[in-house]
C-alpha cells in the first residue's frame, strides 16, 4: 500500500478556466462569494447549496488523475462508495462542458472536465465541531454505532490476505516515515515505537489472517474519524471515504472503526470512545468473533495515531516548518505510543436488584479503567434482548425471566467476559447476581484467566429503586416496581462483594464504586 501523504505530484493540465467557472458566484446563481478549498488532490467550491468538486489533473505514485478520462472515472467512482454511506449527499459526476466561446456546468458541448456535485451540508454539523461544542450526547453516539453496525454487515467482503499482507506494508511504511522524521520524533522513542508496533503485528498476524478468512475484512470507509462524518437530518452520516485505493479501504471492519476510536480518545473523550466501542460490540451479529478481535486493537488504534503523527510530519516539511511547529505530530506520536503500552485486564461485577444503578454505574466506570478505549460493559439485560433474538426496547413475556432462560443468560455473559479479557481487554459485568453461585461463577472467571477481580454490591431502597424503573424510558431493562419487589424480598444468601451505598447522584455513585475498586483494579480517574 502506497503512502498517499509523502509523494510528489506532477500537474499534467491547466484547469485554470475551470476553476475560475466554478469560482464565479454568476455561474450558481448566488449572490454570495463562492467559497474555495484546495487540497493535494482536489479544488472544492462551495456555491449556495451545492458543492462541485474537482479533480486535480495530476500524477503521483499512488494515484493518477493525469488525463480526463481518469478524472472522469475517479468522480463515478467517488459517487458510487460514498452514496453508500451518504445517498442525500452524492447528487452524481457532472460535466464541464465547453459551449461556445465558453464553459458550463452539464451543458450540451464536449465535456472539458468532471466535478462530483454535491449537496452543501452545514459545515458546523460535522461531528468534530460538534465534539469541540461537547454536544456528542449518548443518544448519538449510539445512532452513529449503529448506523456503522449495518455499513460493515452489507459491505462487500474482501480477500483477507491480502489485507493483512497490506497492513504490514503500512505498519513499515509509517515506521519508515516516522524514523525519518528527526526534527519531530525523538530517534530512541521512534525505534521503541517502531519495536512494539512491529512484534504486535507479527503477533497478531495469524489472528488477522482468521479475521480475514472469516469475512471480516470488507469495503469499509478507510477514512473514518469525526471530521468525515456529518449530522444529516440528526443522523451521523460518514462521507469522503476513500475511492482512490482499494486497498487503502479493503481492511478489517476494526481497523476502520479504530480511527473513529482513536479520534475520540486523542481528543479526551473517553467515555465517548468508550460508548462506541460497547454499541458497536452490542448490536453486531457476530460478538463472539469481535470479542477475540479486540486483542488487534490496541494495534489498530496505535496505527491510527501514528499515521496521523506522520501525515502532519510530512505536511510540515513539505512546506518547511521546523520542530517548532510540530505539537500535533507529537501530540498524535505519543498517544501512538500510549496505545501499545501493556495493560493487565481485570473485571468488575456489579451486582444490585433492578433500580440500584448498576447500568448507569457500569457505564461511568467503564471508560475509565483498562486499556483503550475502556472496558467491555456487559448488561445482561441486553444479552437477554440478542438470545432471544429482538431490539433492545422491545419487551420480554415474563417466561423469558424463567430461572433456567436467567442461567444461560448469565452463561453467556460469563462466556463472552472470558473472550474479552483473554484478548486483553477489562470488563465490566452489569447483572443482579442475586443468588451466591451467580456471584461465585463471574469470579470464577477472573481466577481461571489469572486477572484481578472486584465484585461490586449496590444497595438502595425498594421505593428509590421502583421509583428509578418506574421513571425509565427507552431501556432495555424490563423490570417494573413489582419486580423490584420481588427481586426485594429474595434471598441474597452472604454478600462478600463491596457494598456500595447507591442512593443519590450517579456520578457519586460511580466515584464511589471507582474509590472503592481503585487500589485493586488500578481504577484511572
Amino acid at each position: 500500500m502506497t503512502d498517499p501523504s509523502s509523494a510528489a505530484a506532477t500537474i499534467t493540465a491547466d484547469q485554470s478556466e475551470v476553476f475560475e467557472l466554478l469560482a464565479d458566484p454568476r455561474t450558481h446563481a448566488v449572490l454570495f462569494p463562492v467559497t474555495r478549498i484546495d487540497t493535494h488532490s482536489a479544488v472544492v467550491f462551495l456555491a449556495g447549496l451545492d458543492v462541485y468538486k474537482v479533480k486535480r489533473a495530476v500524477r503521483f505514485a499512488f494515484m493518477d488523475l493525469s488525463t480526463l478520462a481518469k478524472r472522469q472515472a475517479a468522480c463515478e467512482a467517488e459517487v458510487a462508495v460514498n452514496r453508500r454511506y451518504a445517498p442525500d449527499i452524492y447528487y452524481g459526476a457532472v460535466p464541464i462542458t465547453r459551449d461556445g466561446d465558453g464553459l458550463a456546468i452539464a451543458g450540451t458541448g464536449e465535456p472539458v472536465e468532471w466535478a462530483v456535485h454535491m449537496r452543501r451540508f452545514d459545515e458546523t454539523r460535522t461531528l468534530d465541531h460538534v465534539a469541540e461544542r461537547g454536544e456528542l450526547g449518548s443518544l448519538l453516539i449510539a445512532r452513529l454505532a449503529d448506523g456503522l453496525v449495518d455499513i460493515y454487515r452489507d459491505a462487500e467482503v474482501r480477500d483477507g490476505l491480502a489485507a493483512t499482507e497490506a497492513l504490514r506494508g503500512v505498519v513499515e511504511e509509517t515506521l519508515a516515515a516516522l524514523a525519518g522524521a528527526h526534527a519531530f520524533f525523538p530517534e530512541a522513542e521512534t525505534a521503541a515505537l517502531g519495536e512494539r508496533m512491529t512484534a504486535t503485528f507479527r503477533r497478531l498476524a495469524p489472528l488477522l489472517r482468521d479475521r480475514g478468512a472469516h469475512g471480516r475484512v470488507r469495503r469499509c470507509h478507510g477514512d473514518l474519524h469525526l471530521r468525515n462524518i456529518t449530522l444529516l437530518n440528526g443522523i451521523p452520516t460518514p462521507f469522503d471515504a476513500i475511492e482512490f485505493d482499494e486497498s487503502i479501504a479493503s481492511i478489517d471492519v476494526l481497523y476502520d472503526l479504530a480511527f473513529l476510536l482513536m479520534d475520540l480518545w486523542e481528543r479526551e473523550l473517553p467515555a465517548e470512545a468508550n460508548l462506541v466501542l460497547n454499541r458497536y460490540l452490542w448490536k453486531t451479529s457476530q460478538p463472539a468473533r469481535e470479542l477475540e478481535g479486540l486483542a488487534a486493537l490496541p494495534l489498530f488504534m496505535s496505527l491510527r495515531a501514528a499515521v496521523r503523527a506522520k501525515v502532519e510530519a510530512l505536511r510540515l516539511l513539505e512546506l518547511g516548518q521546523g520542530a517548532e511547529q510540530g505539537a500535533e505530530a507529537r501530540r498524535y506520536f505519543g498517544v501512538s505510543g500510549s496505545l501499545l503500552t501493556e495493560t493487565r485486564p481485570c473485571l468488575i461485577a456489579i451486582g444490585g436488584i433492578s433500580g440500584s444503578g448498576k447500568s448507569t454505574v457500569a457505564a461511568h466506570i467503564a471508560a475509565r479503567f483498562g486499556r483503550a478505549p475502556g472496558a467491555v460493559h456487559f448488561r445482561s439485560d441486553i444479552e437477554r434482548k440478542r438470545f432471544f433474538g429482538v431490539e433492545e426496547h422491545s419487551r420480554l413475556p415474563p417466561s423469558a425471566y424463567s430461572h433456567a432462560t436467567t442461567e444461560r443468560v448469565y452463561g453467556i455473559l460469563r462466556e463472552q467476559a472470558a473472550l474479552a479479557l483473554a484478548a486483553g481487554q477489562s470488563v465490566v459485568v452489569d447483572a443482579v447476581h442475586q443468588r451466591p453461585e451467580e456471584r461465585a461463577s463471574i469470579a470464577d472467571v477472573a481466577s481461571r484467566l489469572g486477572v484481578p477481580f472486584a465484585g461490586v454490591w449496590l444497595e438502595t431502597t425498594v421505593d428509590v429503586a421502583a421509583e428509578r424503573v418506574t421513571a425509565r424510558r427507552d431501556d432495555a431493562s424490563d423490570a417494573t416496581a413489582a419486580v423490584v419487589a420481588r427481586q426485594a424480598a429474595r434471598p441474597t444468601g452472604p454478600i462478600a462483594w463491596t457494598r456500595i451505598d447507591a442512593s443519590g447522584d450517579p456520578d457519586e455513585v460511580a466515584r464511589r464504586v471507582r474509590s472503592a475498586t481503585a487500589g485493586l483494579l488500578a481504577v484511572t480517574a
